[in-house]
């Protein structure tokens, strides 16, 4: 059996990266013990990469009244309607992880609405999901129901953001055809 590509566009080598993205890299896979495969991939524009990973960071690494957890639901929940199988495998292992618990990222990828989560949670997977597929129907109802559950304007910025700027990344990862790595499978499971 033949290891599947990971992706439909060259894969450079580590070796050929610039200084910033290799040790990027290096330092992904010393803490998780394998190189994911989206760092590969996008390394093959090393431009756009320092790009999408400043605006990642910033957006999922920051503090703030959404927990880390919560951030990751968000990208799993519009991850699965976009139907990105990478960022739903990869960031579901994280979200596992990040809420301690091996089941909350099958029920949201499967269907938030009946995921073990609170009435909070499920307000913000509500307007995450507006944002990335009607975000032209956004509207002060939609303010207003958040603020009802403790949301702040930074946090309802927060959410949109991630929403979107996941959108981009589902995308990306569906045209290459990004495959997620076998290790994400039974990350956070036990």
């Amino acid at each position: 059996m033949t290891t599947p590509e990971i992706s439909r566009f060259p894969v450079p080598k580590l070796a050929d990266l610039p200084e910033d993205i290799r040790a990027r890299i290096l330092a992904v896979e010393e803490k998780s013990g394998f190189i994911p495969n989206v760092f590969l991939t996008l390394a093959h524009r090393p431009e756009e990469f320092r790009a999408f990973f400043a605006y990642h960071d910033a957006l999922m690494d920051k503090p703030g009244d959404l927990t880390k957890a919560e951030r990751e639901m968000i990208v799993v929940a519009t991850s699965a309607a976009n139907q990105c199988q990478y960022c739903v495998i990869a960031h579901g292992a994280i979200l596992r992880v990040r809420a301690k618990n091996p089941l909350i990222a099958d029920q949201i990828a499967a269907n938030y609405r009946k995921a073990d989560i609170t009435p909070r949670q499920k307000a913000m997977l509500d307007f995450a999901m507006k944002v990335s597929a009607r975000a032209q129907e956004v509207g002060e109802t939609d303010f207003g129901a958040l603020a009802e559950h403790g949301f702040s304007q930074e946090d309802i910025w927060d959410i949109a953001a991630i929403s979107a700027f996941f959108g981009l990344s589902n995308r990306l990862a569906n045209v290459t055809s990004m495959r997620p790595n076998d290790e994400f499978y039974m990350i956070g499971r036990q």
